[in-house]
């Protein structure tokens, strides 16, 4: 990361100019920036990052040639082709069945050419009769459901070849203040491919959730869920999952990250499941972690599966567990985010405060219960 390779005030006012002019008409961007011997610098990437587009420094003449992305419109028709409607009837008494308005749907993305989707688990989870429909309107009937709903992600396989595939961006480059762009299928099955439009609002937001989440001021509606959050750049960084409802609650929606559905859509195209690996304790966090402070105290141990490794280890209830091979964990959803790098069977060393000792002990990794 060197500043002085990035771009000055005068260059970085032009280019910023330039993208705005094309793609954000109007807005104020702000941007991180550094102020070396009375001049303000901004990163490179920090412009891209927020505005879009491309650039390159040539060293030899030192200047930084900027292109300007494409534009929203341009964008959300670009990523059109990748977003499907998903729509069926629930699958409850409550309903009569003869009844063949009675119709629940949300949307989805498609991952690759040859038919696989990521949506919602929760999209699905009580929808039978699914039907697919892709943006040149063709229905397509699930061969194959995967369901997660630990996660709340679902992967589906439809007979189909040519579908346009999203691209993913590496959620974990993702900040607060990037463009967001959200679109699917919001209240009713006619606004198909409906884009609202947003910044990412905070990043790492645990909401219920098994692990961390995006959260953006994009409107994400009932129908929305499946759907794909976008960066500047037309990638997915997210897959839409729920929003805060209250009278007095705006614009506070949540998207599971990129990198979460690659993890996971990778173990339900290979196993049919998620193979999570399990420490064989279970876990209480502290005070401060619950209510979403930041602390370096660490969870405590409630209860040891006494057939585990973990028992064997001669992990007791009351020890503290700071970290896993080295990572501190002091949250649940730290735990279950540093888990997903693991498959069963793996031994991960846990540092754990015992009978007032700090020791290590080496511990076989479990399925999940």
């Amino acid at each position: 990361m060197a500043w002085a390779a990035a771009i000055g005030v005068g260059v970085c006012a032009f280019a910023a100019a330039q993208a705005i002019a094309s793609g954000a008409a109007g807005g104020v961007v702000s941007l991180s920036a550094r102020t070396i011997d009375g001049e303000v610098y901004v990163k490179a990437s920090s412009l891209t990052n927020a505005l879009g587009g491309s650039g390159s420094y040539d060293a030899a003449t030192k200047t930084y040639r900027y292109e300007p992305g494409e534009s929203t419109a341009d964008l959300i028709e670009k990523a059109g082709p990748s977003v499907v409607a998903i729509i069926g009837k629930p699958d409850t008494n409550a309903l009569r069945s003869s009844d063949r308005f009675a119709l629940t749907h949300g949307s989805g993305v498609v991952v690759s050419a040859d038919g696989w989707i990521v949506t919602n688990a929760h999209v699905i989870e009580s929808m039978k009769e699914i039907i697919v429909l892709a943006h040149d309107e063709k229905q397509y009937k699930p061969t194959k459901v995967f369901k997660d709903a630990a996660s709340d992600l679902a992967l589906l396989k439809v007979s189909a070849t040519g579908l346009a595939p999203a691209a993913f961006a590496d959620s974990d480059q993702v900040r607060p203040g990037e463009t967001a762009i959200a679109i699917g299928t919001p209240v009713n099955f006619s606004l198909r491919n409906s884009a609202t439009v947003g910044v990412i609002s905070g990043v790492n937001r645990s909401v219920n959730s098994t692990y961390r989440l995006l959260q953006t001021d994009a409107a994400i509606n009932p129908g929305n869920s499946g759907g794909p959050l976008l960066n500047a750049s037309g990638e997915v960084v997210g897959i839409n999952t729920l929003k805060f409802v209250d009278v007095s609650v705006d614009n506070t929606g949540f998207s599971i990250p990129a990198n979460t559905v690659a993890y996971i859509v990778d173990h339900l195209k290979k196993y049919g499941a998620v193979k999570r690996a399990y420490v064989g304790f279970e876990l209480e966090e502290s005070w401060e972690a619950v209510v979403g402070l930041s602390t370096s105290k660490p969870m405590t141990v409630t209860y040891v599966d006494p057939a585990s490794p973990a028992a064997k280890a001669g992990v007791k209830k009351g020890d503290a567990l700071y970290s896993i091979d080295q990572a501190k964990v002091v949250t649940k959803v730290d735990l279950n985010e540093k888990l997903k790098s693991y498959m069963p069977g793996t031994k991960v060393t846990v540092t754990m405060l015992s009978g007032g000792d700090i020791v290590q002990r080496t511990i076989p990794l479990q399925d999940q219960p």
